[in-house]
Parts: C-alpha cells; structure tokens; sequence
C-alpha cells in the first residue's frame, strides 16, 4: 500500500461517519441537476487534485499526459470555482493575487498530500462530568514506515487555559524556594505543595502547560467522555506567503462541497505562529 493510500484510508476512517452524513444529507438535497454533483468537490482529495489540476471539474481524472494537466492557464479558470463565492473574505481581489501567486508561470505552487503543513480542526463533543463540553482537536499527518497517518498533535479545551492562567508577575515575586532551601533539605517545600492553585509558579519561567498530555490523562481517567464530532475544517500552510481554511458547504448549486472559506496573506513569521495552535513544538523535527 502506497503513502497516498495510507492517507486516504486513515482520512476515511476517521472521518467517514461524519462525512456520510454530511454528504449523504447534501445529495438528498440536490435537485436532479447531476452537473451539481459532477462540480461539487465531493472530498477533499478531489479538492486537492482540482487545485493541481490533475482532475477536471466534471470529475475526470487528468493523466500527465493530458495537456490539461498542471495547466496554469486553465487553473487560473478553474480555481475560483473552489472559493466560497458568498464570502467576501475569499472573493475580490485577494482572491486574484491568491490565483496569480500559485499559477505564476516561473514557481507554479501545488498542494501535496504529503506536506505536513496541512492540519485538520475538529469540534467535538465530550461529557465532563455528566455535563457537554465541546473540545477541538487538530490533527495532522505524521510519516509511518513507508505510509503516513493521521495524529492528534493539539487540543483546545476552554477550561484548560482556567487551570493554568497566565502567571501574574507580582504574585510569581511571592512564590519562589529561596536558593539557600537546599541547606534546609528543601523544608519551606510544603508551601508549595500545599497550594497547588499555584503551584506551576514553582516551574521554570519558561514552562507551558502541554494541555495535549492533560487531555489524554482526563480521558484516560474517565473525567472526559468522547460523545460525537460535530464538524470538520482543514487548514492549509502550505503556499508560501498564504494561508487558507478548507469548509464543507451543503448548498444546492455549483458552488458547494469543500471549498476555500477564509484567506488570508501571510508573512512567514506570522505562518510559525499561526501553526504552534495546530501542533505542540515536540512535534517539529
């Protein structure tokens, strides 16, 4: 089994229920138009070859062969057509600089599976306590012998940021062992062991908190209950100087399926920020 197999099955399993759904909804929806299901980009690998061009927008895959393959001229016409068209984010003029930079005829940019540069952001449901709580997941592919795979690399969960505040710097003053604590076999210890509301004060005052680690613990404890995925959105870094954000659209027209929901024009400095959200630095290689 090649890479791009490994991809597509571990996207499949992962998301097949919530896909089926979706997309079994939006079919039924459709009117018995079949050029709206031939044009909606049905998966995002089928996204991904439109994109490269290495499929048309009739669904027929492009051999190398084929003069259409890779066109720039030809993508220059095709890659609106995988915008959200009712979104101003992703429409005018940035939307043209956007096509105009990936179809330059010099440096043509293509989207690659196998670029780690690509993440996926799922809502999810969970119990906490009895009660529902909704968590994001990011996930991102990950190389596995002669495959790939899909792995959890960060999590946002809004009561983590609760326990682990940001450190005041007045009360860290208030919270330190004295240099000479070693002479005493570190005795005035227990004034920090007995006040674990503050405790992390007593880490090095570079620590972060791995909420990732704190999210596997509380599942493996019981204390969060997976219950359902709610929805799925990807986020590409792939294109230098861009950044963009992949949505499912149930609509009854051309325009619908995966496309580009948001764009945005990036400096590099600014991409190595955006992406610590989607993965912890341990990740990095």
């Amino acid at each position: 089994m090649n890479s791009f197999q490994n991809i597509f099955l571990g996207t499949a399993f992962l998301f097949s229920g919530l896909f089926a759904q979706a997309q079994n909804n939006s079919y039924n929806n459709f009117s018995d138009d079949e050029t709206v299901l031939y044009r909606m980009n049905k998966q995002v690998g089928q996204f991904v070859k439109r994109f490269n061009l290495e499929e048309d927008q009739y669904g027929k895959t492009l051999p190398k062969t084929d003069k259409k393959y890779h066109s720039n001229k030809l993508r220059k016409k095709m890659l609106p057509g995988l915008f959200d068209e009712y979104n101003p984010r992703t429409s005018g003029e940035l939307q043209k600089f956007f096509v105009d930079d990936v179809t330059n005829g010099k440096h043509p940019v293509f989207l690659d599976f196998h670029d780690k540069n690509w993440y996926a952001e799922l809502s999810v449901t969970f119990l906490a306590g009895g009660d529902e709580v909704n968590i994001i997941l990011y996930l991102t592919l990950e190389e596995e012998n002669l495959g790939s795979k899909w792995i959890i690399s960060n999590v946002y969960y809004s009561y983590f940021p609760i326990l682990f505040p940001k450190i005041d710097s007045i009360e860290h003053k208030n919270h330190f062992l004295h240099p000479q604590s070693h002479e005493l076999d570190f005795m005035n210890l227990h004034k920090a062991l007995e006040d674990p509301a503050h405790i992390e004060y007593y880490a090095s005052g570079d620590y972060r908190p791995d909420f990732l680690t704190l999210f596997f613990y509380q599942m493996k404890t019981g204390q969060l209950i997976y219950k359902e995925i709610n929805s799925v959105k990807f986020h590409f870094f792939q294109i230098p100087n861009w950044y963009f954000e992949l949505s499912w659209f149930n609509r009854n027209d051309n325009n619908s399926g995966w496309l580009i929901s948001n764009l945005k024009y990036i400096d590099n400095k600014t991409k190595k920020e955006l992406i610590k959200s989607y993965r912890l630095c341990t990740l990095e290689k």
